[in-house]
């Protein structure tokens, strides 16, 4: 057996052992040490760079570790194999799941205007924002020698006259505290109550002078990234927030790769302690602290994902979704509670699962579209959450469809050479001048910060004005020269934003015509998408009255430059509108307002859901749109204008 040390820029090392032999980067999955890999190790995508300190590995060389760069020891994880003892330095970017992901500021008054906004917009469609949570207190006469009635018939004829119900159920976790709190109140206590039409729920009993808090956590689950609030479940009032990579990234970027890994030996239980011991878990201490409560207080959870985070999450055998006929476990369910997925809130926690629609859509979508309103306007809209799975809706108030596609991690950072998620570094916005070739950006982050790498949004600025101003062609090929254009020895292309010296990283960051390639894929995949969608109804652009975009990568997002690469359909920009992360609104609402939970259920209930892999045209619409913008370059006739103009 070998000694593998894996050394981090923060932290305590993590030391394993492996056999000869051995993948280095399966040596570090079964060790927990967060290694980016969104390619599954197939050494496409480039991420799971370490630095051999000492020791020795068997490693191939790949076109992501120049010769210099070999020299100074730079390996890939995924093409290195342990000969003997070994020490390697795992960089902050390869474990970069681990880290705080930006997420827009809940704080600021954009984002709390969306949360308001969204609340108003319930409240107008007639959905009341109450839910079945209270705080409600009992007094009782103490006991005596005359009068031994037990403390849980006691407290039971107490909330029976509060409430008005017969029925009422007190849990373990309740009865184990009732003596010491009742005692010590003078059998004067608050109870956290969940009540219906049927019975009352005790769970929690608290002295009289203690502060009650009803905690719920809310939460949205995406292949990537994780966002999460903790509300006053009465108030509404957004206590904590929070967000992180989704710790299943090192499995794979996308679903696919994850339901093979879960189908290995353990695979279900590492894939689930990923996301709620290693993701979830970490974020509801940190939310908690920040909030000053106990993670016993959230008594409630409303989490919503598509349908393969949600069976992986829960340890549920996701496999039938990615094979013919596609079928789910389920596609909603009521009975899941806090203790059965080991999340650290209140045991008795009941958790609002967001009800998907079919294999490839799922309960993100439904919380989208419940926030959007698109189910109570007469008004054509389409919805289009970004992410790594592109999912779509469209209709009004008589009907919605949906249908989804794999956009790939493109748009969050994977499979771009010099892609990263939207933290401190990434490079957000850019502009191009067409003369000089001169890029001027925005970098995530402090004033100051120097640039690590590109997110979705600029990327997206990049493309378009390499495009626009003719520095790439329709196929994302490199036709002019310059400084910052340069050809490796294999002939390929790229294009440098910001040079070594002027960057945050030890490399220069760029894009290449890989990346580019890759990317032109993703966008594509979206409109296609769309066009096949609208195609399937006889429909065609000039029908949408509105577009909503949702998604991390939407808060930064430029959308004139999306139009300009072919991702968005050539219409009026006033018709786009971006709602933040709907997927968290739309579950901050479920758990709010029980109307709401029941709307986003109906919701799901009446979306017809289109298989796109089942639909013959939308292969050759996808190929059509691998171009910039597009083979058929009379669907966006303002873009062409612009061209025509910046000529």
């Amino acid at each position: 057996m070998a000694k593998v040390t894996f050394r981090f820029e923060e932290g305590e090392p993590v030391v394993t052992y492996a056999t000869e032999g051995e993948r280095l980067l399966e040596v570090a999955q079964k060790s927990n040490v967060p290694i980016d890999a969104p390619c599954s190790g197939n050494a496409s995508c480039g991420k799971c760079r370490v630095r051999l300190v000492s020791g020795e590995l068997d490693s191939k060389i790949t076109r992501h570790i120049s010769e210099e760069e070999y020299q100074n020891g730079w390996r890939l994880a995924c093409v290195s194999t342990v000969k003997g003892d070994v020490e390697v330095e795992v960089p902050d970017i390869a474990s970069a799941y681990r880290s705080r992901m930006k997420v827009a500021d809940l704080s600021s008054p954009s984002e709390i205007a969306i949360f308001e906004d969204t609340k108003k917009k319930i409240t107008d469609a007639g959905l009341e924002l109450k839910n079945s949570m209270q705080v409600i207190t009992i007094s009782m006469e103490e006991p005596t020698l005359d009068d031994t009635m037990p403390d849980n018939e006691r407290v039971t004829w107490a909330v029976q006259a509060a409430t008005g119900l017969e029925r009422v159920r007190i849990p373990y976790s309740v009865l184990k505290k009732m003596p010491d709190v009742l005692r010590e109140s003078h059998f004067q206590a608050q109870c956290v109550v969940r009540v219906t039409a049927n019975d009352v729920f005790l769970y929690d009993m608290l002295p009289m002078e203690a502060k009650a808090v009803v905690g719920g956590l809310v939460v949205d689950i995406g292949t990537t990234t994780v966002s999460a609030l903790i509300v006053d479940m009465l108030s509404g009032e957004i206590l904590a927030k929070a967000s992180s990579g989704n710790g299943q990234i090192r499995y794979g970027a996308d679903v696919i790769n994850r339901i093979i890994e879960s189908q290995k030996p353990g695979g279900h239980e590492r894939l689930q302690n990923a996301i709620i011991k290693e993701t979830l878990n970490p974020m509801i201490s940190n939310m908690c602290r920040a909030a000053k409560i106990s993670s016993q207080q959230i008594y409630r959870a409303a989490i919503a994902g598509n349908t393969t985070m949600e069976h992986l999450m829960m340890g549920i055998n996701a496999d039938p979704l990615r094979m013919e006929p596609y079928i789910p476990a389920f596609f909603k369910t009521n009975s899941l509670f806090a203790s059965d997925v080991n999340l650290a809130i209140h045991p008795d926690a009941h958790i609002i699962l967001a009800p998907n629609i079919g294999s490839y859509v799922g309960g993100d979508i439904t919380a989208g579209a419940l926030v959007s309103m698109i189910w109570n306007r007469p008004e054509m809209s389409l919805f289009i959450d970004l992410g790594t799975n592109g999912e779509l809706a469209f209709g009004n108030s008589d009907f919605m469809m949906s249908c989804a596609c794999s956009a790939g991690p493109a748009f969050e950072g994977g499979d771009i050479s010099c892609g990263m998620r939207a933290t401190d570094g990434a490079i957000e916005a850019c502009t191009i001048d067409k003369e000089t070739m001169i890029p001027t950006y925005k970098v995530v982050g402090n004033p100051g910060t120097k640039p690590i790498g590109l997110c979705g949004s600029g990327i997206i600025d990049v493309i378009s004005e390499l495009f626009m101003c003719g520095i790439i062609n329709p196929k994302g090929k490199f036709v002019r020269e310059g400084k910052r254009v340069r050809h490796d020895h294999y002939g390929m292309g790229s294009y440098v934003i910001a040079f070594e010296s002027e960057a945050g990283s030890v490399k220069d960051v760029e894009i290449t015509e890989v990346d580019i390639d890759n990317f032109i894929r993703a966008k594509g995949a979206i409109f296609s998408a769309i066009r096949t969608m609208l195609n399937s109804l006889d429909f065609d652009v000039s029908m949408i009255d509105d577009v909503y975009v949702a998604g991390g990568i939407g808060s930064g997002i430029n959308m004139r430059n999306a139009v300009n690469i072919g991702m968005f359909p050539d219409i009026p920009l006033e018709k786009f509108h971006y709602i933040g992360n709907s997927s968290l609104t739309g579950s901050y609402l479920m758990l709010l307002s029980t109307a709401a939970e029941k709307k986003t259920y109906e919701l799901a209930a009446n979306m017809t859901y289109m298989e796109l892999s089942t639909v013959p045209t939308y292969m050759d619409e996808f190929v059509g749109a691998c171009f910039i913008p597009h083979t058929d370059t009379g669907m966006f006739p303002d873009v062409m204008k612009d061209l025509q103009n910046r000529k």
